[in-house]
């Protein structure tokens, strides 16, 4: 519990994480949601479709920002000096999961709330289960957050968090459009995670849940990345 307040701590302390992802989705989405609250994107109402895609934009950048602290404690040598300790190695990758979800949290609950304001009407139970496909929508990112914190250099850190972000935000429809709503290319952006995490909004409001392929390209991408990252940190161990 202990290592797990820790990790939460020097995450909130961190100016850049409330501005990235707390301040900067929810500027986004009042400065172009609102003069749209009566239009449409996607089929769904443009506050709702934009306040869901500000909401995984905020979300991914929580999930996947651990890993530039990651980065920074292996170049400060704290990593090294962690691992000379009894804690155990497991331990530390739970609290960094569990951190990074836990601080996705505001950045949903902030836009769900900005979204209301606009005119966003939804039942307690789609609220609820929109909350929680984006939940289970970032376990890829957490993924993808390690794999960054035990490869890249300390001064590519930050570029390659928000890097990464942005272009899957790009291919998921976060910005308001979408680079393609058929043919092959739309074949390959249903296969990206980011896709179906804009798309809760609009399956909330149905009520028709998540189709199988969304979560199979979910289930496939973390199945697929958790190697990598286990390798990463196998790799920052052994130069220890």
């Amino acid at each position: 519990m202990t290592h797990f307040r820790y990790e939460i701590l020097r995450t909130l302390r961190n100016p850049a994480f409330s501005g990235i992802t707390l301040g900067l989705p929810l500027v986004l989405f009042y400065a172009v949601a609102s003069g749209q609250r009566d239009g449409t994107f996607d089929g769904t109402a443009f506050p709702l479709y934009f306040m869901t895609a500000m909401a995984a934009y905020g979300a991914m950048y929580a999930t996947v920002g651990p890993g530039a602290r990651i980065v920074r404690d292996r170049s400060s040598g704290w990593l090294r000096q962690l691992r000379t300790t009894p804690l155990r190695a497991w331990t530390d990758v739970t609290a960094k999961v569990a951190s990074a979800y836990l601080l996705a949290v505001p950045a949903l609950v902030l836009l769900f709330l900005a979204g209301a304001t606009l005119g966003v009407r939804l039942g307690a139970t789609r609220w609820l289960e929109m909350a929680g496909l984006l939940l289970i929508g970032l376990a890829p990112f957490v993924v993808m957050g390690f794999i960054l914190g035990y490869l890249v250099r300390s001064d590519a850190a930050v570029p390659a968090v928000g890097g990464l972000v942005v272009l899957f935000a790009l291919f998921g429809g976060v910005f308001g459009f979408q680079l393609a709503s058929s043919g092959p290319l739309f074949q390959v952006i249903k296969d990206v995670p980011s896709y179906w995490l804009v798309q809760a909004g609009k399956t909330a409001l149905s009520g028709s849940g998540w189709p199988a392929q969304a979560w199979i390209v979910i289930a496939v991408w973390t199945a697929l990345l958790i190697p990598v990252a286990a390798a990463a940190f196998r790799r920052s161990a052994a130069r220890v």
